[in-house]
């Protein structure tokens, strides 16, 4: 299939079922799109605490603010390349406010059990930190400039404490675990001692089942462009040319006869699932056009 029809497939996807933050974002990368409309939209998913809520993760239905939707927000902006100054004042806010006594963000508090909500997002207590999803918070709050007052802070501080306490004494339990190591450690100014967890975490990417090199798996694995869904990634050092290229083959077959691409869970509800897709979709039209098959 030409790269024309690809793109052209997967924008009708879009404006047909898309939510308008996923429609906006496929505008910026695809469109010439300004990365301030992305930006005017996230922000109705925030909330007056500053953290994001109201469903900006799709399987997380409740309006209050929780640590992984607010993690997303930064991701969007981190992808556009556009720190919104008001915005990162708000999460930061956010995080100080809810950052635990020994350091960390929770995964999940327990009032996302009071909407719909997929199974995974449900916890017992509100008191325990996660690396995931504290690392990458903590390491895009180190990437952006918008706003950095903030970072000699004692709750920064008791963050950065946690995160490489937790990095010397564990090992990712999975894919979303490692990519918080990844960018902590991409992010973190003090470069000598990150260089000393490098080698950590590189026998762990290498270990087999990590990277799941079967295009043709099935279920919720993370595969080659899961990983490396550019060529500047980090994990590329562990993928080779011949793997690369028929994952993107396979990337590629997989658009839908709708012109969006699947998801692989189980979705909460049909409207979910849509949703997610919107979100994928563009994701994988990324993915696409970084090694530049579109």
């Amino acid at each position: 299939m030409s790269e024309s029809v690809i793109l052209s497939r997967a924008k009708d996807f879009l404006y047909g079922n898309a939510r308008l933050l996923d429609r906006k974002r496929f505008e910026f990368h695809f469109e010439g799109g300004p990365g301030e409309d992305v930006i005017e939209v996230l922000r109705t998913y925030q909330n007056r605490d500053g953290g994001f809520g109201n469903a900006l993760e799709c399987d997380i239905r409740c309006p209050s603010s929780q640590p992984v939707p607010t993690e997303m927000a930064l991701l969007i902006m981190d992808e556009i390349g556009l720190f919104d100054r008001d915005m990162i004042r708000g999460i930061a806010s956010y995080v100080r406010d809810h950052t635990l006594p020994g350091g960390g963000i929770p995964f999940v508090y327990r009032s996302a059990a009071e909407y719909p909500h997929a199974p995974w997002w449900k916890t017992e207590a509100d008191d325990q930190p996660a690396i995931n999803p504290t690392g990458r918070m903590i390491g895009l709050l180190y990437k952006q400039q918008a706003y950095a007052d903030f970072m000699d802070e004692e709750w920064f501080t008791r963050n950065v404490n946690y995160i490489w306490n937790a990095l010397a004494s564990e090992t990712p339990e999975g894919y979303h675990d490692g990519v918080q190591w990844l960018s902590f450690l991409e992010n973190t100014p003090e470069t000598d001692r990150r260089d000393s967890h490098w080698p950590l975490l590189d026998a762990w990417l290498a270990r087999p089942g990590v990277i799941e090199r079967n295009p043709y798996a099935k279920g919720y694995v993370q595969k080659v462009l899961d990983w490396c869904p550019s060529p500047a990634s980090y994990a590329s050092k562990f993928i080779t040319d011949d793997e690369r290229y028929r994952h993107l083959d396979m990337l590629a077959l997989q658009q839908q006869t709708d012109g969006g691409w699947p998801i692989s869970w189980e979705a909460l509800s049909p409207g979910t699932e849509t949703e997610w897709r919107g979100w994928i979709t563009v994701e994988r039209l990324r993915t696409l056009r970084a090694y530049e098959i579109i």
